[in-house]
């Protein structure tokens, strides 16, 4: 018989794997002349970048996306030594989703073609895996951009018809502004976590206040564990709301931290169920995330 504990623990995570480019320019960029900049590779993606953290730190997940043909083989080897189980579908004409990362100290500016990953189906995670898992991990680039999010909608009814915890980071203040809070709102309406970063609290609530903001979000039944970069972390739970510091760190790459906060959130949330203990424990992760270069662990 399955150990429901083992069960409870396990976290299925779906949604984007991207090829990053991360850039960090030495000097002002200079126009049509060179500028010396420290350019490195990595894998990156907002919903695997928590798949790897989470690896990371000892929990038993399991990854579901899409990559271009020519890169399953290579995605799969990099989750591995992560620790993660990649289920990858190949697509046959799309690349790999590419991601520019041009860090400014504190700053990004991110040039974005989402190649394979537009192509993500919600079907791709199936029963099984569901059947095997205590929560299911989404981010709101699944629906960003798409015309049919109806795989999306039965993936997230699937689980949580199963008892399945649905946590969900919005992704993309950006995007939410640009492509769609309604479709967001109505995709994700029934989550039981949501991580959003202040900016997306604001994109979702129009509100400004952060307190306010946090509220708003958990009207509607959801835990809301809202980050705020250097002022810490907002926890509303059950119209209760209570604040958690940062922890300082000097910041070589902030690219990715909002998903090692949320790979550090869920590894404690879904063992002691403590959302306050909880966002401390991603707010540590966070502060390991943004020494390195990339958006997962070195």
């Amino acid at each position: 018989m399955p150990d429901p504990l083992a069960t409870r623990w396990r976290i299925v995570v779906a949604g984007d794997v991207i090829d990053d480019i991360v850039v960090v320019p030495r000097s002002e960029i200079r126009r049509d002349t060179d500028t010396p900049s420290t350019i490195r590779f990595r894998p990156g993606g907002s919903a695997s970048n928590t798949a790897a953290w989470l690896g990371s730190l000892g929990s038993d997940v399991d990854f579901v996306g899409i990559v271009g043909a020519a890169d399953v083989e290579r995605h799969v080897a990099q989750f591995a030594a992560s620790g993660v189980r990649a289920q990858l579908a190949a697509h046959p004409d799309l690349p790999t989703g590419t991601i520019v990362v041009i860090v400014d100290d504190q700053q990004r500016a991110m040039l974005t073609e989402r190649g394979a990953n537009a192509d993500f189906d919600g079907d791709l995670v199936t029963d099984e895996l569901l059947d095997a898992a205590g929560l299911l991990y989404l981010t709101g680039h699944t629906v960003f951009g798409r015309d049919d999010t109806s795989s999306i909608e039965r993936l997230v009814a699937r689980a949580r018809a199963r008892g399945l915890e649905v946590a969900v980071d919005p992704g993309s203040a950006g995007y939410l502004a640009d492509r769609g809070i309604e479709t967001f709102q109505r995709v994700f309406a029934a989550v039981t976590v949501l991580l959003p970063s202040l900016d997306e609290g604001v994109a979702l609530t129009g509100l400004t206040d952060p307190a306010e903001v946090a509220l708003a979000l958990a009207a509607g039944g959801a835990l809301v564990v809202m980050t705020m970069g250097i002022d810490g972390v907002i926890v509303c739970e059950g119209g209760a709301l209570t604040r958690v510091p940062a922890v300082a760190a000097t910041v070589t790459d902030p690219t990715g931290a909002g998903d090692a906060f949320a790979a550090g959130f869920l590894h404690e949330w879904v063992r002691s169920r403590d959302a306050v203990a909880a966002a401390s424990a991603g707010a540590e992760v966070a502060s390991r995330s943004v020494t390195i270069v990339g958006g997962r662990p070195d």
